[in-house]
């Protein structure tokens, strides 16, 4: 408890929280009050008798409680029983690192607690100058980490987050997490592929699949088509039917003769489609290349194939040895192309890309 003694020595007129994340023997841990501790953190997620001794421990030697509710799943209920013991406790909301980057929202789990009569609430997790003001009408305490500590200016940034407070406005952080898909695909136009490999544990990019010119970048959403070698039917169809802003992606089987050439590409220009991934051929890249249009191939050929008909578009497929599903997240660069599932995008580009 030198720490603690270390901070009542230095700053004798300041509240001090010792933030112990007691789990288990919870009076002998709420005994660190004697060290000069106003409050002490305990987890909800412990057992009920846990968390009342450590209530009682607390009237014993004079100090607050604080029961941090990080993975509490049955909030209110947990919430309400730990009141209905000992009202003057403190409940802490905790949104949890793994929680934020699933792109969770404080504020939603801070006002069940308020609806449902709850009274000295603290928050903490994912807090920064743009929704602090926003969990003032709910919360007694408003904790904030990583905003200020892991910001390139840590004054600048606790500055900032005490004039939201105070004033009661949402300035813009640079800690801001992702939550939808525009701030999804704002952030992997940033970011490069080698970046989003990294963040989802080394994942595998396209096998063989480049760009056909040097310094070009995509970024989309994905439109599946699967078809047969040469086959160039369903590729062209797709441009119908996908969506400005997707990437067309193409399983050809890896092989020539061509599915894609200058015409299809101004097609997609003209629709607002952003890019092009072919597991299989390409051609006219010289003229593809003028236009600055994202095209991805694993093949380079002069002849064309034949339009006919066969395969399908929007199901599964796999495109240079990786699994692509419509709705995927498509980035491709000069290192190559990654695909980030729809499912994981919010964690991935939260966790790894800011």
């Amino acid at each position: 408890m030198n720490a603690v003694r270390e901070f009542r020595k230095n700053f004798p007129d300041k509240e001090i929280c010792a933030d112990m994340k007691t789990m288990d023997v919870g009076r002998l841990e709420v005994e660190t009050a004697k060290a000069g501790a106003d409050i002490v953190g305990i987890l909800g997620a412990s057992d009920y008798s846990m968390i009342f001794e450590c209530l009682k421990a607390g009237k014993n030697y004079g100090c607050k409680i604080m029961v941090d509710m990080l993975n509490v799943e049955n909030l209110v209920e947990k919430a309400k029983k730990i009141q209905e013991f000992d009202q003057n406790v403190c409940v802490c909301v905790h949104l949890g690192i793994d929680q934020q980057m699933r792109g969770m929202k404080i504020s939603c789990e801070v006002e069940k607690l308020a609806n449902a009569g709850i009274s000295n609430i603290a928050v903490a997790g994912g807090i920064n100058s743009e929704n602090a003001s926003e969990l003032l009408k709910f919360c007694d305490i408003i904790i904030v980490g990583a905003a200020i500590t892991k910001s390139r200016n840590v004054a600048e940034s606790a500055r900032k987050v005490k004039e939201a407070i105070e004033k009661e406005i949402s300035i813009k952080s640079e800690f801001k997490k992702a939550c939808c898909e525009d701030e999804i695909l704002e952030i992997f136009k940033k970011v490069s592929s080698a970046n989003i490999s990294d963040a989802m544990h080394r994942a595998q990019a396209m096998n063989d699949i480049k760009p056909i010119k040097p310094g070009i970048k995509v970024s989309g959403k994905a439109f599946t088509v699967r078809t047969f070698s040469g086959d160039w039917a369903k590729a062209v169809e797709s441009i119908d039917k996908a969506k400005a802003g997707d990437v067309i992606v193409i399983d050809a089987n890896g092989k020539s003769p061509a599915v894609w050439g200058e015409l299809a590409t101004l097609s997609c220009m003209q629709k607002g489609i952003k890019g092009v991934v072919i597991d299989g051929a390409i051609r006219d890249t010289g003229e593809i290349s003028k236009l600055n249009f994202p095209a991805f191939a694993k093949l380079i050929t002069s002849n064309a194939g034949e339009p006919k008909g066969f395969g399908e578009t929007g199901v599964k497929i796999s495109c240079g040895g990786v699994d692509v599903k419509p709705g995927d997240y498509i980035i491709g660069d000069d290192d190559g192309v990654i695909v980030v599932p729809e499912e994981d995008a919010i964690e991935v580009a939260n966790s790894g890309c800011l």
